[in-house]
């Protein structure tokens, strides 16, 4: 990392003003530096509590960083509670996870409400609220025999970014200043973006934008845009990466990225044989993630190179979780 963006890091830590819970964090990640990096597969080693005796659970994340670290959280809290659990990380996106989990690979991952309505459930049509989008998300899997516990604080959708050079050259504040430039907006994004609403497909129909779209890996978003390969790009809007203040976030009035708070998507069997204090740790961990509680993780793993194991020990441990 450089050193003026372990500056911008450092004073978004000592400015801050927040939860208890979130300070605490702030100082256990300044304090806990470089770790190994995790493992994929995580078991439990406590023999008591009310997970002993219950039957195991896989839990899966996505392929980013912020989903790595979701699942690190779910799993330590689990662990902690004395439950046998193991993570499967870096499954895929959000139609290959689903897949596993209806199948039976996994019994849980968290997923963003938004993204499950839009790229599973094939909705068009934007629901009015978080709460809407919620419920919404929840009507649906229930279909399947699954159901959504409770949703996270903070919201992450999709963002568009570009270089403030390229915005003030061509006086770009929303996605919909993206539309007369036609095709020399060279958009970037990870290949599901092509063919999802909250993609290609909604930015044409809500924004008139028709950008070339290149595809390009997740992990590799913020070098694209830097480097040239892109000059718009698709990101997340609570990556650590937007505290050093070197990119700016395109508006999108018309919420075309729709609303993303994160449920943890559970087998209704899984609930049962678990017991209820499964559910409770899930909500416990879920409750504390604030915007501001998920940009310091996001930070301290892809910024300062830290595991996503390790921050989440971290963190729980700060809050009485671990």
């Amino acid at each position: 990392m450089t050193r003026r963006r372990r500056n911008s890091w450092d004073r978004f830590k000592s400015g801050i003003s927040v939860a208890v819970a979130v300070v605490a964090l702030s100082v256990v990640i300044a304090a806990c530096g470089s770790s190994s990096k995790s493992s994929s597969t995580t078991t439990a080693t406590t023999a008591s509590g009310p997970g002993a005796g219950k039957p195991p659970v896989t839990i899966g994340d996505k392929n980013f960083t912020e989903e790595n670290i979701l699942g690190q959280l779910y799993t330590q809290a689990l662990q902690a509670k004395g439950y046998k659990v193991t993570v499967k990380e870096n499954v895929g996106s959000s139609e290959i996870i689903y897949k596993a989990l209806t199948s039976g690979q996994i019994d849980m991952y968290p997923e963003y409400t938004g993204t499950l309505l839009s790229a599973i459930a094939n909705q068009t049509k934007e629901p009015a609220s978080a709460t809407a989008a919620y419920q919404e998300a929840k009507a649906f899997v229930e279909k399947d025999g699954l159901t959504l516990l409770n949703y996270t604080p903070f919201y992450d959708s999709d963002a568009l970014a570009t270089l403030p050079s390229y915005a003030s050259a061509h006086n770009l504040s929303s996605i919909a200043d993206l539309k007369p430039l036609g095709k020399s907006v060279i958009l970037g994004g990870p290949p599901e973006f092509a063919t999802r609403f909250e993609g290609l497909l909604g930015l044409k129909q809500v924004y008139g934008v028709v950008p070339t779209f290149k595809p390009i890996a997740i992990e590799l978003s913020y070098k694209a845009l830097e480097g040239g390969q892109v000059n718009t790009q698709v990101v997340f809007s609570t990556d650590g990466q937007l505290l050093s203040g070197k990119f700016k976030l395109l508006a999108d009035p018309k919420h075309v990225f729709g609303f993303q708070n994160v449920a943890p998507v559970v087998k209704k069997s899984v609930l049962v044989a678990e017991g209820p204090a499964f559910e409770q740790t899930l909500n416990s961990v879920s409750a504390l993630l604030t915007l501001h509680a998920i940009q310091q993780l996001n930070a301290a793993v892809s910024i300062d190179k830290q595991s996503a194991a390790a921050v989440a020990h971290q963190f729980l441990v700060a809050n009485g979780l671990a």
